[in-house]
Order: C-alpha cells, then structure tokens, then sequence
C-alpha cells in the first residue's frame, strides 16, 4: 500500500491549519485520514514482546506530534512530514523494543533512508516544537509522565521512574491529554499572531 490517503474534500494542509487552530473536528479528520496508511506501514515491521497495534498506536502518537508540528512555510507537504514523523515513531519504538529484548529483532538502522540528514533534522526540530508546547502547558509532573508515556513506558515503568502510584500516572495522563486538546491550538495561535 503507498502512502496516500482517501477523503480530499480538504487539503491535508487546510486540515493542518485548522486543527491548529483548536478545530477538534478538522484534526479528527485528518488522524482518520491517515489511520490506513499508519495501519499499513506498522504492518512492515515485527515489534519483539508485542503486537502490530502497539506499532500502529506509535505511529499515532507520530501522526498527531506530526499536525501539531508541521510547518507549512518548510516547502514540504503534510504527507510526507507526516510520514517522516510516523516512521520515526515507529522506529523509535523499535529501537526501545530492542534494548529490552536480547534476542535482536528488527534494526531500523539498517532501513535505506532511516537515518538522512534532512530527516533527522526534521525529527529534531518537530520534536523540540512538540517538546517546547509541552512544558508550557503542563506541570512538571504531567510532563515526565507524559513523555515518558510517549516513549513506549508502560504505567508501571512510570510509577516506578516518578515514585508515583499508577493512579496518579492515569490521572496525569488523562489530564495532559485533556490540556494538549486545548492548550496547542492555542499556543498556535499566539505565535500567529
């Protein structure tokens, strides 16, 4: 399956634009538009200790790391940002799954393309931005779970990192995710403004 996407009642980069702007619906739209695709390029890959729905759940995170970030003015297309994004996910969780697993598994460096210069940089810089909304939006606490959340942690690895009990990891989670909906829209807008 190709990296494409069905529903072009609106440009990807419209969407972009409004779920920017904290338009729940547009960003809604473009996570289902891209679902597939994510779908189809989890499916390539073998997640030692998991399942191909722990790699397709990444490449959401990445997806929607992918619209909060996305620059139009870069002079790339929301499609392949977005597929950079995705496949660095999806790496990432490859590369964590590996260093817990000693029986090898898949090397994502050894990808062709994994590892250009422009799409390091572009990782980079989409994960500063996605970085830099996060810590002005949520306490200290949120944030640590939160990204360690991001990076592949389960509940019980976050507890034990923050000395926190897996209640209050589940209410910092829930009340991030509910902060993030509001809050990176309109941090988007500040710095339109």
């Amino acid at each position: 399956m190709r990296w494409c996407v069905q529903d072009r009642h609106d440009s990807d980069e419209a969407l972009v634009v409004m779920a920017q702007a904290g338009d729940a619906a547009a960003e809604e739209r473009l996570l289902n538009r891209y679902k597939s695709a994510v779908r189809a390029r989890a499916r390539k890959f073998f997640l030692a200790g998991g399942e191909t729905d722990d790699l397709v759940q990444e490449g959401m995170i990445g997806l929607f790391a992918a619209v909060h970030a996305f620059r139009a003015d870069g002079g790339k297309s929301f499609k392949n940002f977005a597929y950079l994004c995705v496949s660095r996910r999806i790496y990432s969780a490859l590369r964590t799954a590996e260093r817990q697993v000693e029986s090898g598994g898949v090397d994502p460096e050894s990808i062709p393309g994994a590892n250009t210069p422009e799409g390091l940089l572009l990782e980079e810089e989409a994960l500063a931005e996605l970085r830099r909304r996060l810590m002005r939006v949520l306490t200290d606490l949120e944030f640590r779970v939160f990204s360690l959340w991001l990076d592949g942690a389960s509940y019980a690895d976050i507890s034990r990192a923050t000395g926190k009990p897996m209640k209050s990891i589940d209410n910092a989670l829930a009340r991030s995710r509910k902060k993030l909906q509001t809050a990176l829209p309109e941090e988007r807008n500040k710095e339109n403004a």
